[in-house]
């Protein structure tokens, strides 16, 4: 018996496909598949949840100095003439970072293999590249969705199934986040 499904497609398209629907499963909370990607994605998705529960509280935080940018009252960096060229001026700030320990370092760099990245885009710029975001997806495991599921033994996700697709006949299901 195979150890998973083919999905009717070569290796690295379907390593796509799932990656690409694991990713917007942890994003969004809930995706529209069908039956038989569902059940692959949902397995995926439980094992980097358990991975997440496991790692959430890993780490140690740190106070470091940064160079922050000083900013006027419109938001715009302050700048100053020196040698007659303009240079930015910048404050030195003392940030709490979070620093993983090995364990959490390992499981976020596994997360990384599975996840894609994603952009955000705030709906009232839609269409201008400037004020993307990226979201830090394996952050988001541990900092939003571990703490949710920290007192469940699995069974993070679940699918309820909807009914055929109109084209193909294919039974769609909403594959959730419980």
């Amino acid at each position: 018996m195979a150890k998973y499904r083919k999905l009717s497609r070569t290796s690295d398209q379907r390593r796509a496909l799932l990656k690409n629907q694991v990713t917007a499963l942890l994003y969004n909370g809930k995706i529209v598949t069908t039956e038989a990607k569902a059940k692959e994605v949902q397995k995926i998705a439980e094992g980097l949840i358990a991975l997440a529960v496991k790692e959430k509280d890993n780490f140690e935080e740190v106070t470091v100095k940064a160079k922050v940018a000083r900013k006027d009252k419109d938001g715009k960096r302050v700048k100053e003439e020196k040698d007659g060229k303009k240079v930015t001026v910048y404050d030195e700030v003392d940030k709490k970072i979070k620093k993983d320990l090995p364990t959490r370092l390992h499981a976020r760099r596994q997360m990384l293999k599975t996840l894609v990245p994603v952009k955000e885009v705030p709906k009232d710029v839609a269409g201008k590249k400037k004020n993307t975001k990226s979201v830090d997806m394996p952050a988001k495991l541990f900092d939003e969705i571990a703490p949710k599921y920290a007192t469940r033994n699995g069974g993070y996700t679940r699918i309820v199934k909807i009914g055929q697709r109109k084209g193909d006949g294919a039974m769609e299901v909403l594959l959730e986040l419980v």
